[in-house]
């Protein structure tokens, strides 16, 4: 079972966790209606690394990225989900809309995203690069994505 993790023991974190000879993968996200999509890709994230570290938007991110109305579940749910994921070791909130400054400050060995994105379109592409972090796009599942299922809501 994972723990949420207060940004400012991250750093402490990290380095206990690099003593041990730990590799650490980051991805990010909102999470806000855990799906199946949601289920496979951290469970592929959790496959590159020993560590899976969640970095996951704050109510106040979500609301500033996906407009009023977001997030359906609130940060304190959403974080005790992907806890409960045995993939996931731990969950730190962050109030930005990107996850740029903690990449910076963790500097994982891998990071992932959905493969909607590029290295030429990845916002953190500048910081990946500085750190040396390798990057892994990945595959969505077809179909499977909470404005989906929010759409599906609305229209029942």
């Amino acid at each position: 079972m994972g723990q949420i993790i207060k940004r400012e023991n991250l750093t402490k974190l990290t380095e206990q966790l690099r003593k041990e000879g730990k590799t650490i993968v980051v991805t990010n996200g909102c999470f806000d209606i855990l799906h199946v999509g949601h289920v496979r890709y951290l469970q592929k994230t959790k496959s590159f690394a020993d560590v899976l570290i969640v970095l996951m938007n704050s109510d106040k991110s979500v609301k500033s990225i996906k407009g009023e109305g977001r997030p359906i579940n609130n940060e304190n749910d959403r974080a005790e989900i992907l806890c409960a994921l045995s993939c996931v070791d731990y969950v730190v909130m962050f109030d930005e809309d990107s996850p740029r400054n903690l990449l910076d400050e963790i500097k994982p060995d891998v990071y992932t995203k959905g493969a909607d994105y590029t290295m030429e379109t990845l916002p953190e592409a500048d910081i990946v690069r500085k750190n040396n972090t390798r990057v892994e796009f990945i595959t969505f599942v077809d179909g499977k994505s909470t404005t989906n299922i929010i759409n599906k809501m609305k229209s029942n």
